[in-house]
C-alpha cells in the first residue's frame, strides 16, 4: 500500500529513540495508526503535533506489516492557540475523542471534512472561537455520536410528534421532547439548548454548558460506558474550563 493524502494528527507518542507512533484521521481510511521514523527529532516533533493537518505519505510493505508515515505540514493548528485556553481545550478534546472512539480503517469523509472545518476555524480565529466557538464544537460532538451509531433525533417530539417547542431530550432514547410532551416528567429529561434547535441562535454560556452536558451524557454512556471507561480527561477539562470562564465573567 502506498498512498498520499491530507491527514489530521490526533495522537502522538515517542517510539524508541528516534521514531513516533502517530494516529491520524483521514478521509479515505478513517483512523490510521502508523509509525513515523524521525518523529522524535526536533523537526519531527514540530510536524507530528495533535491538531496539525499534514500531507501524509503512507506506505505498507505487506498485509500485517506496520504502516509507515512521513509528511509535511499543511496547517498548524496547535501552535496558533497555545495562549488561548478554551480554544486549546476544544482542539485537544476533538483529537482525544476522535482517537478514542473512531474505528480504525473505516472511511468517514463527511466527518473528516467537518473535523477539518472545526479545527481550521479554531486555529484561524482563536479569539473568535473563544467567544463563539462552543456551539460549533458541540455540533461536532453530535456528529461524532452519529458516526458511531448513537446519533440523537432532535427533529420532532418523541411523545406528540410535533416539531415546535422542543425543549428536552430523553436520556433513555436520545429523542427530543416538547414542553407539552414532557409534562410531569420534565425533571427527568435533559435540557435541549435553543441553539441546537435553531442554528441562527448563538446561545449563552449556560446553554453552551447544557449542550456540553447533553452530548457528554451520551458519549459517556454509549461511546465509553459500554467499554467501562470514563470520558477522557481532555473532555472533562473542556467542561471545567467553560465553567471556570463562566464564573469568572459572571455570564448567565
Amino acid at each position: 500500500m502506498q498512498r498520499e493524502a491530507p491527514a489530521l494528527v490526533v495522537f502522538v507518542a515517542l517510539q524508541g529513540e528516534s521514531a513516533a507512533r502517530v494516529h491520524m484521521l483521514t478521509e479515505a481510511d478513517g483512523l490510521v495508526r502508523a509509525l513515523a521514523y524521525g518523529g522524535a527529532s526536533r523537526a519531527g516533533r514540530a510536524l507530528w503535533q495533535p491538531g496539525n493537518v499534514v500531507k501524509a505519505r503512507l506506505t505498507q510493505r505487506g498485509e500485517g506489516a506496520p504502516i509507515r508515515v512521513s509528511g509535511e505540514l499543511l496547517y498548524g493548528c496547535a501552535a496558533r492557540i497555545l495562549d488561548m485556553p478554551l480554544a486549546l481545550a476544544m482542539m485537544q478534546s476533538v483529537c482525544v475523542l476522535a482517537d478514542a472512539t473512531l474505528p480504525e480503517g473505516e472511511p468517514c469523509p463527511a466527518f473528516f471534512g467537518a473535523t477539518l472545518k472545526l479545527l481550521s476555524f479554531i486555529g484561524y480565529s482563536p479569539d473568535v472561537a473563544e467567544q463563539t466557538g462552543l456551539p460549533n464544537y458541540i455540533e461536532w460532538e453530535l456528529a461524532l455520536l452519529d458516526v458511531l451509531g448513537f446519533g440523537l433525533d432532535l427533529s420532532a417530539c418523541a411523545v406528540t410528534g410535533q416539531t415546535q417547542d422542543l425543549a428536552y431530550v430523553s436520556p433513555r432514547t436520545g429523542r427530543a421532547v416538547s414542553v407539552a410532551g414532557a409534562g410531569e416528567w420534565k425533571d427527568r429529561l435533559l435540557p435541549l439548548p435553543a441553539f441546537l434547535r435553531d442554528p441562527a441562535q448563538e446561545g449563552s454560556w449556560a446553554e453552551w454548558r447544557a449542550g456540553l452536558q447533553l452530548s457528554g451524557y451520551f458519549l459517556a454512556r454509549d461511546a465509553f460506558g459500554q467499554r467501562h471507561l470514563p470520558l477522557p480527561a481532555a473532555r472533562q477539562r473542556l467542561l471545567a474550563r467553560l465553567e471556570k470562564l463562566q464564573a469568572h465573567t459572571n455570564q448567565p
